[in-house]
């Protein structure tokens, strides 16, 4: 069991002054596997001041991009090497499945850093522009202290897609864990402290809402970075607009897969399966909504509730695991109450739809798909974020297309076919931020985030390197044109 009274500021471990712990339960044997502290007050006000010294005064800002990607690549070695070690604690504190811990948790989340540490050694800080009435030099420097607010269900990889690029445009961070999952969070201070990053550049602590909320308002932090729920995305909004704070939010989604009549059902649909099933439901691109041809309805809904009767739901720590618990008691009660609202909707359940008998431990739910789903139910409009499937109909492609576009949401969605041209067709008329053709897929490279309710801002790519970057203009005189 992993104890430790410490927080992580100004790169050294110091002792938290707060008076309460975070018990972090494993979800599947419900048992207590660590504690660390519940960060109070003092705590957040000593690692924004550490990350406030460390921007204002200190060497990080003021290194060359291809400086700071040296000390990044150090870092980047140092946590390849606890991969396993990462792997293995995100699966005890959130249940994702051993399977893949290491790939979908771990791996991810160093690409995303190993992208931006490549990125940071050719990026151009300062680039000339003729005008039109002077030539101006445009200079993007690094926007300030940044609080960097990550949720339970993939904590590690959402960490490096703030952490990286901030770090990388020479801002200042303070990381605020999940108080599910703050291990893993501590050992990415441990890399840290291993390393030649200047103190104060990345703090870390773990935190619930109060101290989180201090977090967000406090005057030294210039810049919010959250992945996590649409209520409180807007909670932060609200409190960032009122200090004209930056905020980059990667809120909720309802994501729809659309079927269309060219596909090969057996194969996409065991696909989709992964899509829509993955850490038990608990992901934001999750694909919960299933769009499927009218006249290929039953045929559709049969392969996929077949495919998921063979998934093994379990301990996580199993090889053959597929299906883990969620992350805890109020989720499993939340996603079982939204099985029961789907129910008296008059969806029917066709696989599913509650504990699984043969696990007397564990926050389980049972994998459960819905069938006779009209795209106006709760169960088809609200992410119920866990492993729960609506199964809708559409008589043509411009009905399937409504039905994509008919929630609140707008982060993630598919289309899956044969004809690439008509995937590409179909995705420019979703209204969402990113969409996959015959797959998922979060590069690096490529911008992520979402529209409508689904948050501000994007991260990855050269995007989420800007949206640390502030530009600023000099202006030369007419003269200088040569």
């Amino acid at each position: 069991m992993h104890t430790s009274g410490d927080i992580f500021v100004d790169g050294q471990w110091i002792p938290s002054t707060s008076q309460r712990q975070l018990e972090v339960l494993s979800p599947s044997t419900e048992e207590v596997i660590g504690r660390v502290p519940d960060a109070g007050l003092e705590d957040v006000n000593a690692a924004v001041a550490a990350a406030r010294r460390a921007f204002d005064t200190g060497p990080w800002p003021r290194l060359s991009p291809a400086q700071r990607a040296q000390v990044l690549g150090e870092l980047l070695e140092q946590l390849v090497k606890r991969g396993d070690e990462l792997a293995r604690t995100i699966s005890a504190e959130n249940g994702v499945p051993a399977a893949f811990a290491r790939a979908a948790q771990v791996d991810n989340g160093l690409d995303v850093l190993r992208y931006y540490t490549e990125l940071a050694a050719t990026f151009e800080v300062e680039t000339p522009r003729a005008g039109r009435y002077s030539p101006a030099i445009v200079r993007q420097e690094p926007l300030g202290t940044v609080a960097a607010i990550v949720p339970w269900n993939v904590p590690f990889f959402l960490a490096m897609m703030k952490v990286a690029p901030a770090l990388a445009a020479g801002c200042t961070v303070v990381l605020k864990a999940a108080p599910e999952t703050p291990l893993n969070a501590y050992l990415l201070a441990e890399a840290v402290a291993e390393v030649g990053l200047p103190p104060g550049v990345l703090n870390v602590l773990a935190a619930g809402p109060e101290s989180s909320e201090a977090l967000v308002t406090h005057p030294g932090i210039d810049k919010v970075a959250f992945t996590g729920s649409t209520a409180i995305g807007r909670r932060i909004a609200s409190l960032a607009g009122g200090q004209l704070k930056r905020v980059t939010l990667e809120l909720g989604g309802k994501s729809a897969a659309i079927v269309l009549p060219d596909a090969d059902l057996p194969a996409v649909l065991s696909r989709l399966v992964t899509v829509s099933l993955f850490q038990s439901g608990q992901f934001c691109v999750a694909q919960s909504r299933m769009v499927v041809p009218a006249d290929r309805y039953d045929e559709a809904v049969e392969i996929f509730a077949a495919n998921v009767r063979k998934l093994t739901v379990g301990d996580p720590a199993e090889p053959g695991t597929f299906i883990g618990p969620l992350i805890s008691a109020r989720q499993r009660e939340r996603v079982l109450g939204y099985i029961d609202i789907g129910r008296d909707e008059g969806a029917t359940v066709v696989t599913g739809g509650g504990r699984p008998e043969h696990l007397e431990r564990g926050y389980y739910v049972e994998p459960t798909v819905f069938r006779d789903v009209d795209p106006g139910m709760r169960i088809a409009q609200e992410e119920i974020f866990g492993p729960v499937v609506a199964f809708l109909p559409y008589q043509d492609v411009d009905e399937a297309v409504a039905i994509a576009n008919s929630t609140e949401f707008g982060l993630y969605g598919t289309v899956w076919t044969e004809d690439l041209d008509r995937g590409v067709e179909i995705a420019r008329r979703i209204r969402t931020g990113t969409f996959g053709v015959n797959g998922i897929s979060l590069d690096p490279a490529a911008p992520f985030g979402g529209t409508k309710q689904s948050g501000l801002g994007r991260e990855l790519g050269p995007e989420g390197l800007a949206a640390y970057l502030e530009p600023k203009t000099i202006t030369l005189p007419a003269s200088a044109r040569g």
